[in-house]
């Protein structure tokens, strides 16, 4: 999009915004020179619910035990 003079921002600011929340990037300029840029904010993530799975899994009582050796010896190449 060509760069848009102040005048015309000026008259066309509610245009120029929803273009910008489409995703438009618009140079505003004063007498031919880039002097500003309007452009869409970036949405933020949504937040973390901690405790969103609680009552939902299961830990088994030996989920830390050692592992069997034929396992183990699957990790050392033998």
């Amino acid at each position: 999009m060509p760069p848009v003079n102040i005048h015309a921002a000026k008259t066309q600011l509610s245009r120029l915004v929803e273009d910008a929340a489409a995703g438009a990037e618009i140079v505003i300029a004063r007498a031919g020179r880039p002097v500003a840029r309007l452009m869409p904010l970036e949405t933020a993530p949504p937040r973390r619910m901690l405790g969103r799975l609680a009552g939902r899994l299961s830990v088994p009582d030996d989920f830390d035990a050692p592992l069997p050796d034929e396992i183990l010896a699957l990790f050392d190449g033998a």
